[in-house]
Order: C-alpha cells, then structure tokens, then sequence
C-alpha cells in the first residue's frame, strides 16, 4: 500500500523535508508518518508466518501455566495494553513485567514450578535487560517458551540462544525507528503482539487492521493541522487517562510527550477511577487533558462522569479526546475513530497514540529542540547505556 502523502513534495506532517533535516527532525517526522504503511506490511507479512506461528503454539505451548509479557521503557508498555488478551486467549496467569524489574527481582515474577511463555518486546534489542531476562528465565522456570518481537536483525535478542524453544517475529525494517523516541516499533510491536495472541483469527484481524490503516491516515492528514495549533499553546503539563488497554497507551504517550519535550512538558498517567485517588490534584490551568475512550460502552459510563467531574471542578487549558465515536462530552478537540466501534480495544490503542506522538512531536519544535535527538544534556540515549548485569544467584537471597 502506498500513501500520497508520503511522496507529495516529500513532506512528512506538513513540513517539508528540507526543513525537517535543518531541525534534526526528519527521522522522527519520517517514523510517525509511515506507521500507516507499516502497519499492513507486517500484516502481510504475518500471514506468511501464522502457520508456523500455530504449529510452534501447539507443539510447546499446551501445558503453559504462566506468561510474561517483558520489555523495557516504551517497549514494556506494549505488555500492559496485551496482558488481558494474552490472558484471554491462553487461560493461563499472564503478567505485564518489565526487563527492569525482571532483573533486579527475578523471584518475584519466576519460580522452579514454572511452565512459562516469555514473550519479549524489544526495538534493537540490544539493552543489556532484555537478554538477562531470558537467561534468567531460562535457569530459574521448569519449562520456558520464548516468543520474541523485535525491529533489529542484528540485534543481540534477536539472535539471542537457547536450548528451549523459540519462535522470532522480526517486523520491517522501517520499523527499526533511527530517532531517539520509539514509534514505528511501538505501534509495530504492539501490533505484531495482537496478531500473535490472535494467531488463530488472522483472517478476521486483516479487515480490522485495514480499518486501523485508514484511520492512520486521517489522522495525519485531517488532525495535523490542529494537533500543531495545541502544540503551540503555552501548556508544561499533560495528564493520559486510559483504562484496560489504554492504560499502556496513556504511559506510552507520557514517555513521548517527556522525551520529546526533553523534559520540559511533565505530567502524568492513570485510570480514568484511579485518577480520582489523589492524582487529579495536578490540573491546573497549565495543563493539556488527554482521554483515551473505550468502544465499550460499559467503560464508557467510567469515563465519562470522569470527563464531566474535570469540566466542572478544574480549568485545563485544553482538553483532548480520541475516540470510536462522537461523545460530545464538551472536550476542545474530539479525534473520532471511524469504524473504532466495531475493533479490538487493543487495535484501538495502536492507532490512539499516533495523535499524541504528532502532539509531542510538534511540541519538540515549538519547544527549540531536534526531535530526533531532544535530550539537550545527552541523558538518555536510543539504546541504554551503563547497565550492568549480575548474577542473582540461584534461590531468592543468593547472590
């Protein structure tokens, strides 16, 4: 598939490209625009592996009783939108944890009863963590199955050795982002994660992903505009409320909005019930509302009394909502998914956050920084540096 906007004048999110390499800004514009396109390729590509997807699930994965969706930073995010799909669709304990916390408390989430699916998350793969992790889980669970997703061939995980078996889902190279903050990969892997615990329904999924596409692609081209007009207001704080999927796209958009603004715009992410528990406490008139809405109508009735209880107690500069349906909520800017009522929630969330990363994206500019490489001090990089890995020995205090 193919999408002008791509190729008119060659412009990515309005601004020419020349522009675009003046600001350090051209990977970054380039990656957010592409995801569309991206997408169906690794639908497309998926079809060609679901087979050996089935028969590696049924050969190795009978007896599972525990799975571990793991990544690190943007990447664990993608485990806590899919950990209630996975759970659906394996009927065994499914727990979104993260590399970080893997390594450091390995016996808190892995015991020697475990028959264990890990499945990991990781755009270069090369963050010390992510290998750890699937050492670790290797020695300590009775049985462990590894799935692996990543956008780096040469990647140390992709080519990562195990005597148990495992299965790799390498997505396009397009989706191995060069800027410093994860996009493509994000939605790619959050995508090729749908498709793995849907590998049974990839005839049905198709039809979804090409209504996701086509949302893409109006995002780009109808919200554009708009999303730079809010970047430009003086706001230094967003909150992202999202529930059950959405609340791994409400932190994923925090990270965006944090790296891309290379600090500058701070905020925070929660539930729509969980940020009555304190968190509200954070808007003031500097602030920037973001609501992701469920299809769900039950879900819905949660979010809105939310949404109506922040227009009547607080005064946030401007209030966003991306949505499946029209909600007239009274939110400055609605983003409407057409067709998002009849899809996945979690195929809602790969195309919830594009609006966001163009928000953050915009903000980076108007902020004076390169979007490609926002952290002035040079404090965080494309891929980790500085961790150290350790054993932890074999039994919850040795080491």
């Amino acid at each position: 598939m193919i999408f002008f906007y791509l190729s008119i004048c060659m412009r990515y999110l309005g601004i020419e490209s020349k522009v675009l390499e003046s600001s350090a800004a051209i990977h970054t514009a380039r990656e957010i625009a592409q995801q569309p396109e991206v997408w169906i390729e690794i639908l497309e590509d998926f079809k060609e592996k679901s087979n050996n997807l089935k028969s590696f699930i049924s050969s190795n994965c009978v007896d599972i009783n525990k799975i571990i969706l793991t990544g690190a930073g943007t990447s664990a995010f993608i485990g806590r939108s899919l950990k209630g799909m996975f759970y659906r669709t394996f009927n065994a304990e499914t727990l979104s944890a993260p590399t970080t916390d893997l390594v450091t408390h390995p016996f808190d989430f892995v015991n020697n009863q475990d028959k264990l699916l890990l499945v990991s998350f990781a755009r270069s793969g090369n963050s010390p963590e992510s290998t750890a992790v699937a050492e670790l889980c290797d020695k300590i669970a009775s049985k462990c199955v590894h799935i692996i997703i990543t956008c780096n061939a040469q990647g140390a995980l992709y080519s990562f050795e195990t005597k148990s078996s495992k299965f790799t889902v390498l997505l396009p190279e397009a989706s191995n982002d060069q800027s410093l903050a994860m996009t493509s990969s994000y939605t790619g892997m959050l995508l090729a994660g749908i498709l793995v615990a849907n590998y049974q329904n990839t005839a049905i999924l198709e039809k979804q992903v090409n209504v996701l596409a086509k949302f893409g692609i109006e995002v780009i081209s109808n919200y554009g505009d708009d999303l730079a007009d809010i970047s430009s207001k003086p706001f230094d704080r967003v909150v992202f409320l999202g529930s059950g999927p959405f609340y791994g796209t409400a932190r994923e958009a925090h990270l965006k909005m944090l790296e891309l603004t290379g600090g500058k715009v701070a905020g925070t992410m929660d539930s729509y019930l969980g940020f009555r528990h304190g968190p509200k406490a954070i808007v003031n008139e500097n602030t920037v509302m973001v609501y992701f809405l469920s299809n769900n109508r039950y879900v819905n009735k949660y979010e809105i009394d939310l949404i109506k209880s922040i227009r009547e107690d607080s005064n946030p500069m401007w209030s966003i909502a991306i949505a499946p349906r029209p909600f007239n909520t009274g939110v400055d800017t609605e983003i409407v998914f057409k067709g998002g009522t009849n899809i996945l929630e979690e195929l809602m969330a790969v195309g919830y956050i594009l609006p966001i990363q163009i928000l953050s994206f915009h903000k980076s500019l108007n902020s004076g920084l390169a979007p490609d490489k926002p952290s002035v001090n040079g404090v965080i990089h494309r891929v980790v540096q500085g961790v150290k890995i350790y054993s932890p020995g074999r039994t919850v205090n040795e080491g």
